[in-house]
């Protein structure tokens, strides 16, 4: 390629990179489309061909089982239990998400009610699933694929890796029902942020509006409300075109966050310091005891007794002042606490202090 046109694509590409700012976020990451949600659908199930880590003779997984037979048309005699060692009662949990069809296949979790020790190597017979409504929306079935592994020894020993009474069956439900996400005919289609904030729902609905016309209204610091033509063709091409438009959000507020458990403090860019002079010491007390036997003198009569003798030691680590100018940001912040050697249990009484002394505009969490 020649020179000049070297220097041309690289002038375009510099122009490109200009026009997007670096911070910039697509529509899609902040939020979603009101409607668009999953939908959590939950059955009872028993599993089968367990190799003696069953239920055994629990109530629930007798009906269970009982009901299972009466579908082939197998009535058990009256009083005759079957015995449950090779099956298990279990939940099967799944989510369904928008816009599925029947016939599209979902992920399944299946989970042991009972005293099941485990579930590997079993088979979940069909099993209905069913939303909050109680409508059926899927119906389950297939081999259970289990991460877990339990042994158990005659002497009582056990051994468990993970937890073998759940399991999962890629692809083991099948949609039946098809959940109307009510974007067709509503009067507005509404997006929703994830983070509520009043700055970035105004950004957003300025970008609708300087690439769709003047559609979109923030509400408040979640909603942004579009006007748009009935019909779900139409609506999903609006919907596209929004989701990949690109907004600078707003500055997260100043916040510290601390885990009080592990000792660990995470300081977002934000926070700033006002003026402010920190000191820093530990205290140190060393208590040694050092007792001693004490023998009477020959024909005295007295008694052989132990002296006690203590030593008490008192050291105090000695930091100089440091001092935080107007202004101060994230990266003094560290500096200052990395010169002293504070440790992170440290660190957040400094923090704690900083705030009580109004010299920290930010809010502490911890967790």
């Amino acid at each position: 390629m020649p020179t000049s046109l070297r220097m041309i694509a690289a002038a375009l590409a510099a122009l490109i990179l200009a026009a997007t700012p670096a911070s910039a976020t697509r529509i899609k990451d902040l939020g979603a489309f009101q409607g668009l949600r999953s939908n959590q659908l939950t059955g009872y199930g028993i599993v089968v061909g367990l190799a003696g880590t069953g239920d055994d003779s629990l109530e629930y997984a007798t009906q269970g089982m009982k009901g299972v037979a009466a579908r082939f048309g197998l009535s058990l005699p009256p009083g005759v239990n079957p015995a449950l060692k090779n099956a298990a009662a279990v939940m099967v949990t799944a989510d369904l998400p928008p816009f599925a069809k029947p016939g599209q296949r979902l992920d399944i979790t299946v989970s042991a009610m009972g005293k099941a020790k485990s579930i590997r190597g079993g088979t979940l017979l069909l099993a209905p699933l069913r939303g909050a409504d109680n409508e059926i929306y899927a119906m389950a079935q297939g081999n259970v694929a289990v991460g877990g592994l339990g042994v158990e020894g005659s002497d009582g020993s056990k051994v468990s890796v993970n937890i073998p009474s759940a399991g999962r069956i890629p692809g083991g439900a099948t949609v039946e029902r098809a959940v109307d996400a009510g974007i067709a005919n509503s009067p507005q289609i509404t997006f929703n942020l994830a983070d509520a904030d009043l700055t970035t729902a105004q950004r957003v609905a300025q970008a609708i509006n300087g690439s769709i016309g003047n559609v979109a209204r923030a509400i408040d610091a979640v909603s942004i409300v579009i006007d748009a033509s009935p019909g779900a063709e139409s609506r999903a091409l609006l919907m596209s075109r929004i989701e990949n438009l690109n907004v600078q959000p707003a500055d997260a507020p100043a916040r510290v966050i601390v885990n009080a458990r592990t000792g660990t403090v995470v300081i977002n860019g934000a926070v700033r310091i006002s003026p402010a002079a920190v000191s820093h010491g530990k205290l140190t007390v060393a208590v040694k005891e050092s007792p001693r036997v004490v023998q009477p003198a020959p024909f005295s009569g007295g008694k052989t007794a132990v002296e006690q003798s203590s030593d008490i030691q008192v050291s105090e680590e000695t930091h100089p002042m440091f001092e935080f100018a107007p202004g101060a940001s994230l990266a003094d912040i560290v500096q200052a606490v990395n010169e002293i050697g504070a440790a992170p249990s440290d660190l957040v009484a400094i923090l704690e202090a900083l705030k009580e002394a109004g010299a920290m505009k930010a809010e502490l969490v911890v967790l």
